[in-house]
């Protein structure tokens, strides 16, 4: 029998609750149990709410929501927006699509390419947190734009020295977006041979053209 409760996927944005959309914000206030990271949770889970870590174990994560189903519906926190790189790809592997419905976040990726005031439409967006690209995505071409979710191990001095081999120009603009939308935001603008020297900035957006 299908169960009566729904997964509620809702998009917090890059960090800041003023980037957070109203029906999401109310959507996470009227929720009995609310799943995110850690510091999803602690920034937007109420008292009385019963939460859920999203972890490393992610099939942990999947049969809680699965349990709670059972009696509840059961809003799920994703940085950013579902759509691109989240939680959202596995629950739709393991649940029906019928039983899950998405709130579209901010992206940081969009939030960078708007505090450059730079449109979008046109950039190749790649997410280099956790997993490689093809090199088609990497390789330059006259008019080429990037925008690179970064980690710590592909930080944009390991990603700029990958992007020079694959024949990007030293002097293509390079614009390192770290904290969007926090007090302590930083953006900093540089040619891509600086960016290989440039230490920081893992968990960043990169904006390149």
């Amino acid at each position: 029998m299908e169960s009566a409760y729904r997964i509620v996927v809702v998009g917090i944005g890059p960090g800041s609750p003023d980037y957070v959309l109203p029906i999401a914000s109310r959507t996470i206030a009227e929720a009995t149990v609310v799943v995110g990271s850690r510091r999803a949770l602690d920034t937007f889970a109420a008292a009385g709410q019963l939460t859920k870590v999203i972890d490393k174990d992610i099939d942990g994560v999947l049969d809680f929501i699965a349990d709670q189903l059972a009696c509840w519906h059961v809003v799920v926190l994703v940085s950013g927006d579902p759509g691109f790189y989240s939680i959202l790809a596995a629950l739709r592997h393991r649940f029906a699509a019928e039983t899950i419905s998405v709130i579209p976040g901010i992206s940081s990726v969009q939030l960078a390419f708007a505090r450059l005031a730079e449109v979008w439409q046109d950039a190749e967006l790649i997410s280099m947190h956790g997993r490689q690209t093809a090199d088609e995505a990497l390789s330059y071409r006259p008019g080429h734009k990037l925008g690179i979710l970064t980690d710590t191990h592909h930080n944009p001095a390991y990603i700029a020295g990958i992007l020079l081999a694959h024949g990007w120009p030293e002097t293509s603009l390079v614009w390192l977006c770290k904290h969007l939308s926090y007090d302590n935001e930083v953006i900093a603008a540089m040619t891509l041979a600086e960016a290989t020297l440039t230490p920081g900035f893992e968990h960043s957006v990169m904006v390149v053209k």
